[in-house]
């Protein structure tokens, strides 16, 4: 006769030995999420040292950027005429030129720089002109003009030494556009894909979005992101923060200010992007210092945080295309 202290113990351990053999199976573990995509453009990219400092930022950060250039800052007093805009007589823009021949070549050698160092130069037109009521042929004209300015820029301002590859580099690298004053319209998405174009960001949209195919082109769109005391949307660029903060003039004295506010509408706004879906977060510039460079110090303070994560890649609208088939060939300069 079993004593019963041993009837307990086989009982148990009959039954340790069932619930092994009926216990669910491992649980796979959850997929890995994708990085975090961050795109940091500049529109116009006129003035030299916000070349050079926003290089130092990339290099400090692993950063690539898109500089949406436009092609009157590759034109002296002395060669403006060689632009025409559709509708205007040769020589008018409203942004102006490049001041001197010198800064043309300085322009173009950080452009060049640029390129070398993997950042994408893309296409913000040329005169800074509405092209809202334009035609499919004025804006063919235009990407025309960008392009032979781009390419013949050493040329036209008699400055000696055009690098190797820089006509190559013209005629193939750039392969996005963004319009001047984000204004678009249907003649403008046909042009694009005529003229070779391959994205466009001139949207808006009501919060970070991923980028959609349409007309032959992939189209992108800043964000508009919660900013101010009372959350307020706000187009995710810095001009459009400098009209909120302080009406488009100058406020120097609250710089500190602004560029808090900036950094933590930016910061909320990645991590609301990194801890959820991790859709691409765009971010949009001018090289103008506006309020004594509040947004410039907003955008060095969160770069040097995101961009070095290891899950966060801070990438250009090339990269970011290319990465979708694989076949978008670099172009560099100098060889």
């Amino acid at each position: 006769m079993l004593r019963p202290f041993r009837v307990a113990a086989f009982s148990l351990a009959s039954l340790a030995t069932a619930g092994a053999a009926l216990a669910d199976p491992p649980t796979p573990p959850m997929p890995a999420k994708p990085k975090q995509v961050v795109i940091i453009s500049f529109d116009s990219a006129r003035d030299i040292p916000q070349w050079k400092r926003s290089r130092a930022l990339a290099q400090r950060t692993g950063a690539h950027f898109t500089y949406f250039l436009s092609c009157v800052f590759l034109l002296s007093p002395e060669t403006r005429k060689e632009y025409t805009a559709p509708g205007k007589t040769p020589g008018k823009s409203n942004i102006g030129f490049a001041a001197s021949k010198q800064e043309v070549a300085e322009r173009l050698e950080q452009i060049g720089l640029a390129a070398h160092e993997g950042h994408d130069v893309a296409s913000h037109a040329c005169g800074h002109f509405d092209g809202k009521d334009w035609n499919q042929a004025d804006w063919l004209k235009e990407f025309a003009s960008f392009e032979h300015i781009l390419e013949n820029a050493y040329a036209i301002n008699g400055i000696a030494a055009e690098p190797p590859g820089w006509r190559d580099f013209a005629r193939h690298a750039v392969v996005g556009f963004r319009a001047p004053y984000l204004s678009t319209g249907k003649a403008l998405y046909e042009a694009l894909p005529a003229a070779g174009y391959r994205f466009d960001a001139s949207g808006v949209s009501q919060g970070p979005a991923l980028p959609a195919a349409g007309n032959g082109i992939m189209h992108f769109s800043l964000p508009q992101i919660p900013e101010g005391p009372e959350s307020r949307p706000v187009i995710a660029m810095d001009y459009n923060l400098y009209v909120r903060h302080s009406g488009g003039f100058e406020r120097p004295r609250k710089a500190d200010a602004f560029a808090d506010r900036t950094y933590q509408a930016f910061r909320a706004a990645f991590d609301t992007q990194y801890r959820g879906k991790r859709i691409p977060l765009e971010l949009g510039f001018h090289f103008t210092l506006m309020n004594d460079g509040a947004y410039w110090n907003a955008l060095e303070r969160f770069a040097g945080e995101v961009c070095v994560k290891s899950d966060v890649e801070c990438i250009s609208f090339r990269d970011y295309i290319s990465r979708q088939d694989g076949s978008q060939r670099q172009v560099s300069v100098g060889g």
